[in-house]
């Protein structure tokens, strides 16, 4: 079921994300999940709705104004101060929020994307208690439910719904705009800091590679054809990139701290340490640091592996590449000797070796996806 069927037929004013299942869900799975979201996130407003044309069920989830200012303070969003109390951006606490700009505007103060984090950190840290299961499901104590559940293919989707009216005015301000600056505050605003930092970096340095770009032109230009003349050329346009990447990372590393400043993560704390991939399976074990359970795959094994399947499986991928860009290379050779082809055939080779690169990267794809979830047992 695409994200666009649900967003087009169900009403979503009163959704922020969406939890949908596959069609041969049954009644029992639905029930023991909206049973442990309901007594395990008491905040969130949980709405079942099913599909009449795909017999899809999908989870409609939202929240309070109150109970989003409660995980905005477990979360640490961080929020513009108002000017009396400092300025600046702060960690969001309740027991505070009279310093907080905007907080009595219950539909302004957070963003559909700061809404959309605070509803998935809380779906994220719904944690399974001690002898829980799900059919063949078996969890561990404190072991978060929802991504085992998406990892297994029992949820099949778990994704934020877009604002359109945002997305109309992020398309004409930004997307369909010619020469003007990008609208940064109002990417960050909707797609969070690091989709806007990713912008941000790349309007930069496109900005930034004009200078090589007109630089290199005017010595082509006045570059003459002999031999001297072009290696002279070489070397000081070498000289040039040395200088123009030295000052591009430094300006950017300001311009970058400017951003972070701006957008409140310039203190932020570095992440604590990952819940394991839900992809990871092994053994269960009482681990000698936490005396917690854990599920355990011994190195010796994945090591193993690593070198009877996934060095031979690699070598192999680079063979095939090998003798197939050899084997066109033969082709175009022959077909250049022949002096009587049409000249369309003369770019068959290359047609069939683009056609070739583009088979290999679909297949190689899934190969490298096999082996990442094989080596990460």
């Amino acid at each position: 079921m695409s994200h666009k069927a649900w967003m087009k037929t169900v009403p979503t004013e009163n959704c922020d994300v969406l939890m949908t299942f596959p069609d041969s869900t049954d009644d029992h799975t639905l029930l023991w999940l909206l049973n442990h979201i309901r007594l395990g996130i008491p905040e969130l407003i949980v709405q079942v709705r099913h599909h009449r044309h795909t017999r899809v069920y999908a989870f409609f989830l939202t929240a309070t104004y109150e109970s989003l200012l409660r995980g905005a303070d477990e979360l640490g969003l961080r929020k513009p101060v108002k000017a009396e109390f400092g300025g600046g951006t702060r960690g969001f606490s309740c027991e505070e929020d009279f310093i907080y700009e905007n907080i009595d505007n219950e539909l302004g103060f957070f963003s559909s994307q700061e809404r959309q984090s605070i509803i998935r950190y809380w779906l994220e840290n719904l944690r399974a208690k001690q002898g829980e299961s799900l059919h063949n499901i078996h969890f561990l104590e404190g072991q978060p439910i929802i991504p085992e559940l998406a990892a297994r293919g029992v949820i099949q989707q778990l994704f934020p719904l877009h604002e359109q009216r945002i997305l109309k005015r992020l398309m004409k301000s930004w997307v369909q705009a010619v020469c003007e600056a990008q609208p940064l505050d109002d990417i960050c605003d909707y797609f969070g800091v690091k989709i806007a930092m990713y912008f941000a970096w790349l309007g930069f340095y496109t900005s930034a590679m004009v200078y090589p770009a007109v630089f290199g032109s005017i010595l082509y230009t006045f570059t003459d054809s002999d031999q001297t003349s072009q290696d002279i050329s070489c070397v000081v346009f070498a000289i040039f990139n040395v200088i123009w990447a030295t000052l591009f990372l430094e300006e950017w590393k300001r311009r970058g701290a400017e951003f972070a400043y701006k957008w409140g993560t310039l203190d932020t704390p570095a992440e604590s340490l990952e819940e394991p991939r839900p992809q990871f399976r092994g053994s269960k074990r009482i681990s000698p640091v936490t005396s917690a359970e854990e599920f355990y795959y011994p190195p010796w094994k994945r090591l193993l592996f690593q070198s009877l399947v996934s060095l031979p499986v690699c070598l192999a991928c680079l063979t095939l590449v090998f003798l197939l860009m050899l084997a066109c290379f033969q082709l175009q050779e022959l077909v250049l000797s022949i002096q009587e082809l049409p000249r369309v055939l003369r770019f068959l080779p290359k047609i069939i070796l683009a056609v070739i690169v583009t088979a290999c990267d679909e297949l190689y794809k899934k190969v490298a996806l096999w082996l990442n979830d094989m080596g990460a047992l």
